[in-house]
């Protein structure tokens, strides 16, 4: 592996997750950004190889690309649970609580996670932090209605949030939700933060995934592959 090459890094350890975790006769979350990407990819190879696997997708794009390489895809409502699911994550702190949600997909994401039996996130070096917020926002989807609103609950929380943009104009999940990215300047209690989150009126779901995460993949920048467990 070329040593700094960003996608040669989630490649490794997307496809390192893939192989450890999924196995024939399983039902597959899959996830939403560039780390899945590979992700499915691998997965696409070994339904290539016979393996036969049922997926759930987390975002129509996930969908489109999965359909389009030979991949089952089912709907969430037609299985009990997710034996697997391998997804990406924004960041990652020491206990794998997670921010997600900057490729736009947090609700169906953590829809799936919640379905999962075993949640692996896969990503590099750079999404660990020891204390979630000190490097990205945390994404909060809203109901259009009311969103300026909602927007003025979320700063009563400390950040400052920021409609995301697409285009010149907001950008709509697949859910038909509009998103804030929501900066604090570290977030200290993520659980307390979460139910706050969570009473505003016009919130739909945030980017914080507590004690969802089974193990995380993380690639190196020299190469290897490492591991953490809850």
């Amino acid at each position: 592996m070329a040593e700094c090459d960003p996608n040669a890094m989630k490649k490794a350890a997307a496809e390192r997750a893939v192989d450890e975790y999924v196995k024939d006769g399983m039902t597959v979350g899959l996830g939403t950004g560039s780390t899945a990407y590979f992700a499915i990819m691998r997965v696409s190879e070994l339904v290539k190889k016979g393996y036969k696997l049922r997926c759930v997708a987390t975002s129509q794009q996930t969908e489109d690309i999965a359909r389009e390489n030979g991949v089952e895809i089912v709907n969430i409502n037609d299985i009990e649970y997710i034996d697997v699911t391998i997804d990406g994550a924004d960041e990652v702190d020491p206990k794998l609580n997670l921010i997600k949600g900057l490729g736009g997909a947090l609700l169906r994401e953590k829809i799936v996670a919640a379905a999962t039996q075993t949640e692996v996130i896969v990503v590099d070096e750079s999404k660990i932090v020891e204390k979630l917020g000190v490097r990205t926002a945390l994404p909060v989807e809203v109901c259009r209605f009311g969103h300026v609103r909602t927007a003025y609950g979320l700063k009563l929380q400390g950040c400052e949030p920021v409609l995301r943009m697409k285009g010149g104009e907001p950008f709509v999940t697949d859910g038909g939700n509009y998103i804030y990215d929501c900066k604090f300047p570290e977030i200290e209690r993520p659980f307390f933060l979460q139910s706050a989150l969570d009473t505003i009126p016009g919130v739909v779901e945030c980017g914080l995934f507590l004690n969802m995460a089974a193990v995380a993949v993380i690639a190196h920048r020299d190469g290897t592959v490492s591991e953490i467990r809850c």
